[in-house]
């Protein structure tokens, strides 16, 4: 998100935001009454928020045990040399990487996978090991899975790096 969009985040944005992160099947009609607003009110800005990029889009949560992807696991990769380009190819090629994020640090990658079981796990981390050095967690329970990012959060991260709010809202 830029800063100009950022600055531009009023309370009745943030507002919508946090009722749709909740829940993103809501009608114009509920989303407006949760906020206060009319329905070609609420409708206008939460356009006005996708055109800004603010909203990226609309996702289905899927219980991935109910779906037999009952482990999920975190995968570090250190990886040196000419590799990097191919181990992109090739996790993106893999149904059971979750997401993959290159980073700083020891570890060049790190994924999260979702798989059927240990020996799939292992058949999977066999599969990364020709690129370089996996280090795996699985994970036990998540107490914080999904957090729905409000204002305060926001306005916090904003100060902490010498950020204001102000402008016109979206």
């Amino acid at each position: 998100m830029t800063l100009h969009v950022e600055k531009r985040l009023d309370p009745m944005s943030w507002k919508i935001l946090k009722e749709l992160q909740l829940d993103a099947r809501l009608s114009f009609s509920e989303l407006g009454r949760r906020v206060g607003l009319s329905t070609p009110a609420v409708a206008e800005r939460v356009r006005n928020l996708e055109s800004a990029g603010v909203i990226a889009g609309y996702r289905t949560e899927i219980d991935l045990t109910k779906v037999g992807l009952p482990i999920l696991a975190y995968i570090r990769m250190n990886a040196v040399g000419d590799v990097l380009a191919r181990i992109t190819t090739a996790v993106r090629a893999m149904p059971e990487v979750l997401e993959c994020h290159r980073g700083t640090g020891a570890d060049s990658f790190i994924m999260k996978v979702s798989v059927a079981s240990v020996e799939h796990l292992e058949a999977l981390i066999d599969k990364l090991t020709p690129f370089g050095t996996t280090s795996t967690s699985i994970v036990l329970s998540s107490p914080v899975s999904r957090r729905v990012l409000d204002r305060s959060g926001a306005d916090q991260a904003r100060a902490s790096r010498g950020g204001r709010a102000g402008g016109r809202a979206v």
